[in-house]
This record gives structure tokens, C-alpha cells and sequence, in this order.
């Protein structure tokens, strides 16, 4: 029996796959120190952007069947095989429980929401401020046009997205290996290495996924948010191969790499998940959430990427941009 399968709970918390230490209260005062003593450009000295994101490209379908426009973060549109997929949008100012503090931004949506295209279904993989936004959510789910739009989400996550005003109607909630059809695209939530929760004393009460996309002429896969595990290789194996790959870059430091893979992790993880295709390097670019500088995750990913013979993919914040088999696409616009 392989290890990809069904989510476990001991009491009322779910659990990892595979065993993993999550940081504690002793861990604070180890990281507490490298902040204080923290030298990195975490935060962009310059403006960056504005980036916009032109919507008259929506107009016309993709040539090649698959589209994504990349919002910064994980906050993605994806177009596939003609079912348009919004995956963990966040548009608020602050990845924060609180509107006036917390890691802010550091560049405006490049797209309204109020300009968004009619979005088939919405993923949302897991509960943390910086995959589910308050704000984004309750705009979301106030406007006309999504009003036929279904939301699938982790196990436990479904109540937050009513809270914030998602019909319940609209919303499936899935197990790991559950899968739900959205008009011709197959989406399937698989294990992640991570954990979930709103606030200090909720952690991994809900749980968290990553995502299989599987239309007629194209799969991808979104990782979410993910440690390095032995897992990959089953879902490479059992799922794949991937024409597009998102992999989470940002946000990781050694303390912590059980449950953030980082540039090197994301190289390994593209590797046993069949090294097909290209690899999207996303969670990175528009928060301040770990120690290194803002710029250190795609520069060492790209290092990673020669010395692995891996393709990215890595277009500019708000440009639609096309999905083109093995042919890479690396823009700049973070120099």
C-alpha cells in the first residue's frame, strides 16, 4: 500500500502523512534572535510594478489550452482545457488576522477583483492568511458572477468560507485522494507536509491540501504549501506526468523545512514528481513571512534550475501568459 491516502486525526487534529515536528513555543526563542539580528532586504526598498493585467486577453480563449496569470504568492488564475480556475486568492493588503498589522504587500493586485473574468471554480487549499483572505473571500462571494461558482476546499475549511459569505451550496470539501469534476477538469486533493489554522490555539483543526488538475489535454499540478516528503514520488507515479508544476519557493529557513521545502526542496520535489514539464516557482514575491531577502527565492531557484536541468516557468505578476509544452518562460521584472 502506498502512503498517499486518506487524511488521519489523532483527536481532533489532523496529522501529517508522515511524521513531522512542528515549531513550539521553544522554538520562538531560537527565532526570535535571528530577527533582531536580521541584515536582509525582506521588505522591497523601491516600489515594484504597478503591474495590470490586461482583460481583454480573456476575451479569447488560449490557443494552447492552458493560461495562467500569476497574482503573486500562490494567488493564481488558471486556465485549462476551458474550465477557469482561481487558486488561493488573497487581494487584501495584509496576509494578517488584523487590517493594521501583519506582513503587507508589496504590490497592488495587478488585477481588481471587480475585473475579474467569470471564474468556474475557486481553490482554496488551505486556511493560513496568506492562502484564504477575509476581505478577498467576502468580495468574492458578494459578487453577481460568481454566483455559480463552486469552491473546493480541505476538509473543515468549507465553515470559514461560509463565515465570510460562500453559499454552502457552492462548496465541497475534500479528503486527500477525493477528487470532484468541474465541467470537463477533474481536481483531486492530495497530502501536503504542512499544518493549518487561523489563530494560536486552532492549529491543524482544518486540513490542508495540495491539488491535481487533470482536464482533457492538460495536467497540473499545485503544490500549496509543502515540506519535502517521500510522498512526491507516488503522486509523480500515480497522477502525473504534469505539463505545469507550481511548487512553493518562499517563506523557508532550515528551522523550519518540514514544513516549507524552499528553492533546493522545490528542485527535489520536481525531480520525484517525474521532472516533467515546467516547474512554476509560486509563495514567493509578495510577502515578508521568513528571514531571507525578498529576492533570495527566485534567484536560488534559478541557480537550482541550472544545476538540475529543470525548465521554469516564471512569468511577470498580472500577465496572462501561455502554458507552452517543455518551452520555458523566465521574466526579470524582479531585478
Amino acid at each position: 500500500m502506498g502512503i498517499i491516502k486518506r487524511a488521519e486525526k489523532v483527536g481532533r487534529l489532523y496529522v501529517n502523512p508522515v511524521p513531522t515536528q512542528l515549531a513550539g513555543f521553544k522554538m520562538t526563542w531560537k527565532i526570535l534572535p535571528l530577527y533582531w539580528s536580521n541584515q536582509e532586504e525582506r521588505f522591497p526598498k523601491q516600489a515594484l510594478g504597478p503591474f495590470r493585467t490586461d482583460t481583454a486577453v480573456y476575451d479569447k480563449a488560449p490557443e494552447s489550452g492552458l493560461r495562467v496569470t500569476w497574482m503573486g504568492h500562490s494567488a493564481t488564475l488558471l486556465e485549462i482545457d476551458g474550465v477557469r480556475v482561481l487558486i488561493d486568492p488573497v487581494w487584501d493588503e495584509r496576509a494578517s488576522p488584523m487590517r493594521w498589522a501583519g506582513p503587507r504587500r508589496f504590490f497592488a493586485a495587478p488585477l481588481k477583483l471587480e475585473e475579474m473574468p467569470k471564474i468556474d471554480v475557486v481553490i482554496v487549499s488551505h486556511d493560513h492568511y496568506d492562502h484564504l483572505g477575509r476581505d478577498t473571500i467576502e468580495r468574492l462571494a458578494r459578487m453577481p458572477s460568481m454566483a455559480e461558482t463552486q469552491w473546493v476546499t480541505s476538509l473543515g475549511v468549507g465553515k470559514i468560507l461560509q463565515r465570510f459569505g460562500v453559499a454552502a451550496g457552492q462548496i465541497r470539501e475534500l479528503d486527500w485522494t477525493e477528487s470532484v469534476s468541474v465541467g470537463t477538469l477533474s481536481l483531486t486533493a492530495l497530502p501536503t507536509r504542512h499544518f493549518s489554522g487561523r489563530g494560536l490555539t486552532h492549529r491543524s483543526e482544518t486540513l490542508w491540501s495540495s491539488f491535481v488538475l487533470k482536464g482533457p489535454r492538460h495536467t497540473v499540478y499545485f503544490g500549496a504549501d509543502s515540506g519535502f516528503w517521500e510522498g512526491f514520488a507516488e503522486i509523480g507515479r500515480v497522477y502525473g506526468p504534469f505539463d505545469l508544476t507550481m511548487l512553493e519557493i518562499g517563506a523557508y529557513h532550515p528551522l523550519w523545512e518540514n514544513i516549507h521545502m524552499g528553492p533546493d526542496g522545490a528542485g527535489r520535489a520536481f525531480d520525484a514528481l517525474g521532472g516533467a514539464g515546467l516547474l512554476m516557482p509560486i509563495h514567493w514575491g509578495l510577502f515578508d513571512l521568513a528571514l531571507h531577502g525578498w529576492r533570495q527565492p527566485i534567484e536560488r531557484m534559478i541557480e537550482v534550475a541550472e544545476e538540475r536541468g529543470i525548465r521554469l516557468w516564471s512569468p511577470e505578476p498580472g500577465v496572462p501568459t501561455e502554458v507552452v509544452e517543455d518551452v520555458e518562460h523566465r521574466s526579470s521584472w524582479w531585478h
